[in-house]
């Protein structure tokens, strides 16, 4: 029986900075921001407080993804992730749509990361023009990308660690609120699940259609990928912060929600089309704490812009590896001094370009606009992930090599599962208002893909750096 070899060095120039501790807050970074602080509100008018069922279905698929990306990456940590790892096990068309599927839904989500951000300042100065935070932070998310690896890891480490101990803060004090009270507040009890039209006051179907919300919430899970090119030992590291994400997406999504939904009815938290304040922001307001409530949007502020940050850092290494395999200009594998490939940093900035121009333009719907161009195409990306896993492992039992040291449980039935879930919810987004354009702009885009592929291949860039049919052992 074959042995999996050592994990490939990084590819490229890119250098092995990244710490344990790091890697695992830049996969947090990535998973934990807008979609939660503010989508959910989205979510929560749509299913009213059974919410909590459908952030829990979607978290199955989520936390599947997340080992089955580990269970890929520790046999190839390379640059670009899980696009190499399509391209080696599902060949080039399937290694070119992913990569720049994935490429166009983070720059549309990294869009709409900022677009909060500017949004979360307006609740301290409503009459400041939405552009202008918008085009302050992209900015600053930008030089910091610029920077060497090492200095981003550490900025992101704290950036997502505000957000982890607020949130942790936040549920203990949204349960003791709940059971307790707090002072001169008396216990609000459960009552608000129940109270405003029942616990499905728009039924089970209203609970699906909000399944695509909430699993945008979880979009940034498969960042776990990616930073392996650029960890010291992603042999340890990754495996690690996959299964630390267990326990951390169901703490803060499921019990986060249930927090929300109890304290605060559902039918106030948002207005369908005018989603302008986070949730876990009005909840506070409404209980009379305002200062509080600052000091939370302050903390959803830190959490869009950390996960714009680690979006940022994804979409110029999904860049600089399709560059690297001809699928891109061959200039954006231009490395800086100290590593980090800044000119695929500026490709990448086009979506603050067009959160910029949505934000001018379209201040009321920009939010939702942009949730639904990343949607699209990082639902595909996820389910060319989980294609990716059957065909490692079935190529890796056909070879008699040994098993991978990560191993998602259950699979192949749980990576089948989560497929046909994702698929679901994929056929499911032209029935949502806010989603529907998407999907009729995603569908056109994606057969663009395949016929740039074919022409790319034409043209004689159709070979990666590392042949399709060579592995790592």
């Amino acid at each position: 029986m074959g042995q999996a070899s050592e994990p490939e060095p990084a590819g490229g120039g890119l250098r092995r900075e990244l710490s344990g501790r790091q890697v695992g807050m830049i996969a947090l970074g990535g998973s934990i921001g807008t979609g939660l602080f503010l989508g959910s509100g989205l979510a929560i008018n749509t299913a009213g407080p059974a919410v909590i069922i459908a952030y829990a279905v979607a978290a199955f698929a989520a936390l599947a993804l997340a080992y089955a990306l580990a269970e890929m990456v520790v046999v190839h940590p390379e640059a670009g992730g899980f696009g190499p790892i399509a391209q080696r096990y599902l060949g080039g068309l399937a290694g070119f749509v992913q990569r720049w599927i994935y490429w166009a839904a983070q720059v549309a989500n990294i869009g709409s990361e900022v677009v909060a951000a500017g949004l979360y300042v307006r609740f301290w100065y409503p009459q400041l023009p939405l552009w202008l935070p918008v085009v302050v932070f992209a900015v600053v998310m930008l030089a910091i990308n610029a920077a060497a690896v090492r200095y981003f890891g550490e900025f992101e480490y704290w950036f997502a660690l505000i957000k982890v101990v607020t949130i942790v803060v936040f549920i203990l004090l949204g349960l003791t609120y709940i059971v307790f009270g707090l002072p001169g507040r008396p216990a609000t009890g459960v009552s608000a699940l129940t109270g405003h039209g029942g616990f499905l006051p728009n039924g089970l179907g209203a609970v699906w259609l909000a399944l695509t919300a909430v699993t945008f919430s979880y979009l940034g899970t498969e960042a776990i990928g990616v930073t392996a090119s650029e960890s010291r030992d992603p042999g340890r590291d990754v495996p690690r912060a996959a299964r630390n994400m267990v326990l951390r997406l169901g703490l803060f999504y499921v019990l986060g929600m249930l927090v929300v939904v109890s304290v605060l009815p559902w039918n106030q938290v948002s207005a369908e089309e005018d989603v302008t304040q986070s949730p876990f922001v009005a909840l506070f307001a409404i209980a009379g704490i305002p200062a509080a409530a600052g000091v939370m949007n302050f903390v959803v502020l830190t959490a869009a812009l950390s996960a714009m940050n680690t979006n940022l850092y994804v979409t110029a290494r999904m860049t600089y590896s399709l560059a690297r395999d001809g699928y891109a200009p061959k200039w954006f594998t231009g490395l800086s001094g100290h590593g980090a490939p800044q000119r695929a940093l500026l490709l990448s900035a086009a979506g603050l370009a067009l959160a910029v121009v949505i934000s001018v333009f379209s201040e009321d719907t920009a939010f939702p606009l942009m949730m639904g161009l990343a949607l699209f195409g990082a639902l595909i990306t996820w389910l060319i992930i989980f294609a990716s896993q059957l065909a490692f492992r079935r190529r890796r039992a056909a070879e008699g090599l040994a098993p991978s040291p990560v191993r998602l449980p259950g699979a192949p039935v749980t990576t089948v599962l989560a497929m046909l879930f994702i698929a679901a919810v994929l056929l499911t987004t032209p029935f949502t208002e806010q989603f529907n354009t998407a999907w009729k702009a995603g569908v056109p885009f994606l057969l663009l893909l395949c016929a740039a592929y074919y022409f790319v291949r034409r043209r004689g860039a159709n070979r990666a750096a590392t042949p399709v049919d060579s592995g790592a052992e």
